[in-house]
């Protein structure tokens, strides 16, 4: 009987270059205040949040991968048709089919392989796990890992506990062989028991509900129970993020960088409390200015904290992502 003949990839990869885009209209809390019955302290109190950015209707998820791909291949050295794969986290493209990453490998210039994955906020970190793994098998030899959102899209404005939450934006990295370990083991994992805690108001299929003047309402939106993601995102992802430092063999005191998903600024610092994150270690805290990006927050604040100058180029960085399934992911890796 004849043996299957397997392909070997590389020993160990790494981020080779990161991107991102940020667009251009700039929503105050002022602006946010004028659709709901609250305040610029209270929305800075409960979320850190003081702005946030949304697309234009030119700013499409399309255009907004594109760029901060751009970016990531030329930070990276990399051409588009290097590429042996392209894999998009996103919620807001709303062809069911064909997958937004196709569109993009064509922008790009690449016949490699393309494909969405639906993993909410968490979805980047999930995306540098299956890109570090395709390396590693030989599937491909460059992999870009792109987290694009237009939540803009899915924001009822009236709704007082999620109308200021959200944003839209665009981050990407690209993925490669190294000589040495750059990205560590994946703490991933699901809880379906929470499915409802964030979800869209319906199904695309179902018809919109009529408004109270007999006109159709918009959507489907966002809707989130609140506290019960507070507490469990709180709570919960510090066990993960612990994991995640003991999986890749280092201490809190030997990171460079702690990039949390950017949910909520409280939620940021209960992680940061948990894991004994010395004053000296730079923490992502975009929120402030960028909003709830979902698969974008983490590729965005990398790239910023890069560009700044906050986080160094070659440190360590604990990443944690989590969100709507209810879905997480962390992991270690060098920036690059």
């Amino acid at each position: 009987m004849a043996t299957i003949r397997e392909k070997q990839g590389a020993a160990h990869t790494r981020i080779m270059g990161v991107g991102s885009y940020v667009p251009s209209r700039v929503v105050t809390n002022d602006e946010v205040i004028t659709w709901i019955d609250s305040s610029d302290e209270w929305i800075r109190t409960r979320s850190g949040i003081t702005e946030r950015r949304w697309a234009t209707p030119e700013e499409t998820v399309l255009e907004m991968s594109v760029e901060a791909a751009g970016k990531a291949l030329a930070a990276a050295g990399i051409a588009g048709d290097q590429l042996g794969a392209i894999i998009v986290s996103t919620v807001s493209h709303f062809h069911q089919t064909p997958a937004l990453a196709c569109l993009v490998a064509d922008r790009l210039g690449t016949n490699g392989a393309a494909y969405d994955i639906s993993a909410g906020c968490a979805g980047f970190s999930y995306g540098v796990a299956q890109a570090s793994d395709m390396v590693k098998a030989g599937s491909a030899e460059y992999v870009l890992v792109i987290g694009v959102e237009r939540l803009s899209d899915l924001t009822d404005i009236h709704d007082r506990g999620t109308a200021f939450i959200f944003g839209d934006g665009a981050g990407a990295v690209v993925i490669g062989p190294s000589d040495t370990p750059g990205i560590g083991p994946v703490v991933w994992g699901s809880e379906g028991d929470k499915y409802g805690t964030i979800t869209q108001t319906f199904a695309w299929n179902e018809a919109p509900e009529e408004g109270e003047d007999g006109g159709e309402v918009r959507g489907p939106f966002l809707q989130m129970e609140g506290q019960a993601v507070f507490r469990w995102a709180s709570y919960q992802m510090a066990e993960v993020s612990l994991k995640a430092l003991a999986e890749a063999g280092i201490t809190s005191g030997d990171l460079d960088a702690f990039i949390p998903h950017q949910a909520n600024m409280r939620i940021t610092d209960r992680l940061v409390k948990v894991l004994d994150l010395p004053e000296h270690v730079p923490v992502a805290r975009t929120i402030a200015e960028y909003g709830n990006n979902s698969a974008a927050t983490i590729p965005m604040a990398m790239d910023r904290m890069l560009s700044e100058g906050s986080a160094p180029h070659g440190g360590l960085a604990l990443l944690i992502g989590f969100g709507a399934g209810l879905v997480y992911a962390a992991q270690v890796v060098t920036l690059p």
